[in-house]
């Protein structure tokens, strides 16, 4: 089932947000939209596929037909690199792709970036289309075009905004998730609900206590992917009010690096918005009340709280390298009430500190001190 920009199911091949200038497509098996999507287009094609998906690109590159290649590789945290995209760029050349070819990525998040990246910068750039395999993919990376990989300083800093051509949210394979990397995507979800207010936050309370396996998911990520959108429109190349879409994130992905990417992005998503929350306290921004909710929630989906490093100057030195930051200074993302998220905060050094050690323990009365 496919969703227009009000949420209303419509049996159409592809839909499109208001905000967004390339059409989405949200549904259980996207295989004969995605056909009918390249057909319209005449190109030739290849599919490039993380390898724990290669079942799945395989039998998408068969309704395409034309005798789609794909190409696997192997992908995660620690090969998002640029030798990676390097061999992604030989491997298109192999291929005989030029710049009329379509270039498929399917997988999670890693893939969407590494791939969009990679189809930004062969042969300055061939068009692209997202097919988002997992949570986070679907409701955080797939949309707004970010690509791009990681390098030894930090996270994410090497990379181009290039828009995909179309998106393809294969819900359908969410069920084939083990139920820890389904788990993985809900931390952006309750992201979304902070940023959005009360009644996408209250909609997350609902679904909280109901197995995963029973939410409805196509409903789930077209609502995130509208709240999303929203600022992705207002703020393309991430010049100002897009930076909202980082809470939680300036802590998290530091919490990546020093723990070698052993830490998931959600794991590390969620004890972020744990301190974005405490930092908010600290600076007389957010309740005690709301945070508490924000906790409840993050623990009620079975979402980590608490940090796995304690190396308070690691975290800090990954924290410099923060894309928000600027000249020099740290800018962080913190909620004043659930609906309305600041951007562009500095806070004092040692609140900072404080709040990375507090991070390290359970959430207790002394998390308000």
């Amino acid at each position: 089932m496919l969703w227009d920009a009000r949420g209303e199911a419509r049996r159409v091949p592809m839909t499109t947000l208001d905000a967004l200038p390339y059409p989405i497509a949200i549904d259980t098996d996207i295989s004969a939209a995605l056909a009918q999507f390249v057909k319209s287009r005449g190109r030739r094609v290849v599919v490039l596929a993380d390898r724990n998906v290669e079942g799945r690109a395989e039998a998408l590159a068969r309704a395409i037909g034309r005798k789609t290649p794909v190409l696997a590789v192997s992908l995660g945290e620690r090969r998002k690199t640029l030798r990676t995209v390097e061999a992604v760029l030989n491997a298109l050349a192999a291929a005989g792709a030029d710049r009329e070819t379509l270039v498929i990525g399917v997988g999670g998040g890693v893939a969407g970036d590494l791939f969009g990246f990679a189809a930004a910068t062969y042969m300055r750039g061939v068009p692209f289309v997202n097919v988002a395999t997992s949570l986070v993919a679907m409701v955080d990376a797939s949309i707004g075009g970010k690509t791009g990989v990681d390098l030894g300083a930090g996270k994410n800093l090497a990379g181009a905004f290039r828009d995909p051509l179309a998106v393809f949210c294969d819900v359908g394979s969410l069920a084939t998730l083990p139920e820890k990397h389904l788990r993985e995507g809900l931390a952006e979800l309750v992201k979304h609900g902070i940023i959005e207010g009360n009644e996408a936050f209250e909609a997350l309370e609902t679904l909280a206590p109901h197995p995963l396996r029973k939410w409805p998911w196509e409903t789930v990520v077209a609502d995130s992917l509208r709240i999303k959108a929203m600022f992705v429109a207002e703020d393309r190349l991430e010049a100002g009010a897009r930076e909202i879409l980082n809470l939680g994130h300036t802590v998290g992905h530091a919490i990546e690096r020093v723990t070698n990417y052993r830490t998931s992005h959600g794991h590390a998503v969620s004890i972020g918005l744990r301190a974005a929350g405490l930092l908010a306290l600290r600076t007389d921004r957010f309740s005690n009340e709301e945070h508490l909710r924000v906790l409840a929630l993050l623990a009620l989906l079975g979402l980590p709280l608490i940090a796995p490093t304690g190396d308070i100057n690691a975290l800090l030195a990954a924290m410099a390298h923060d894309k928000k930051a600027r000249a020099g200074a740290l800018r962080f993302v913190l909620p004043r009430t659930l609906g309305d998220v600041e951007y562009g905060v500095t806070v004092p050094a040692r609140t900072v500190r404080a709040v990375l050690g507090r991070v390290r323990q359970a959430p207790g009365n002394a998390e308000f001190r």
